[in-house]
C-alpha cells in the first residue's frame, strides 16, 4: 500500500520484558533493509508496554522510533497511536495486551501455537508450548503451528486466520524444545507474510480472506 512511491508505514505493538525480548521486532526491522527487502515496507515504530525493557534496546540500536505504553489500552489510545505515526499497518508481535478499535484489515498479530484452540486469554508464550504439548502427550494432537492472523476485537487471538504453518512435535520434544523451532519459524515467516498483506497479495474484505492468484497450497494449511 503505498501512495506518492512512498513505502507502506509499519507501527509495531510488542511486549517484550523487563529484560529482553522483542527479537520480532527487531527481525522485521532486518527484513526491512534486505536488499530486496523481505519486507519492502517502513518500519516506523515500536509501541511496549515496558519502559526500559528489551523492545526499547532494540528499537534504539537501530533508531526507531520507541514509545512506552501504560495504558490504559483502550481503543482511543491505539488510535492516536496510528494517527501520531500515520500508520498504515500495525503488526502486533509479542503484543500481549488486547486490541481495540483498530481497523481488522490493516492489523496484524503472529501466534506462536495453533489457533483457535491454543489461543485466548492467558495463552501467550510459554504457556502455549506447555498447552500444546499437554494435549500431544495425550494423543490429541501431532503437530503445533506458527498462525497469522487479522485482528477483530471478539477475544484475545480472535481473528481471520492468514497462514498458519505446522510445526509437527518429535517424541522427544519438551515445551522448550518445541517454543525453539516455533520460534525460528516464527522470525522466520512473520516479514514475508506481513509483506503480502502490505501489498495486498493478502487482503480481508467483508471478514473473509482472499489471496491474489489463489491460495498457495504449499503456504497455507
Amino acid at each position: 500500500m503505498e501512495s506518492n512511491g512512498e513505502k507502506a508505514r509499519v507501527l509495531v505493538f510488542a511486549s517484550g520484558d523487563e529484560k529482553g525480548g522483542g527479537s520480532g521486532f527487531q527481525e522485521l526491522v532486518e527484513f526491512s533493509r534486505t536488499n530486496p527487502p523481505v519486507l519492502d515496507a517502513q518500519i516506523i515504530g515500536a509501541i511496549s508496554n515496558h519502559e526500559h525493557g528489551g523492545v526499547r534496546k532494540r528499537a534504539d540500536a537501530f533508531h526507531i522510533p520507541f514509545e512506552h505504553w501504560a495504558g490504559p489500552y483502550d481503543a482511543k489510545g491505539y488510535r492516536s497511536f496510528v494517527e501520531k505515526y500515520q500508520a498504515d499497518f500495525v503488526m502486533c508481535s509479542g503484543w500481549l495486551k488486547f486490541v481495540r478499535g483498530l481497523d481488522p484489515a490493516k492489523t496484524v498479530n503472529i501466534h506462536p501455537g495453533p489457533l483457535p484452540r491454543f489461543g485466548g486469554s492467558g495463552m501467550y508464550g510459554h504457556r502455549v508450548h506447555e498447552a500444546v504439548m499437554a494435549a500431544f502427550h495425550q494423543g490429541e494432537i501431532i503437530q503445533s503451528a506458527v498462525t497469522m492472523h487479522f485482528v477483530d476485537e471478539a477475544a484475545y487471538d480472535h481473528g481471520p486466520i492468514i497462514f498458519q504453518m505446522p510445526v509437527l512435535i518429535r517424541p522427544d520434544d519438551d515445551a522448550e524444545s518445541l517454543a525453539k523451532r516455533v520460534n525460528e519459524k516464527e522470525r522466520a515467516w512473520q516479514s514475508y507474510i506481513l509483506n503480502l498483506v502490505v501489498h495486498q497479495h493478502i487482503y480481508l474484505s467483508n471478514g473473509q480472506v482472499f489471496y491474489k492468484g489463489g491460495t498457495p497450497r504449499r503456504l497455507f494449511y
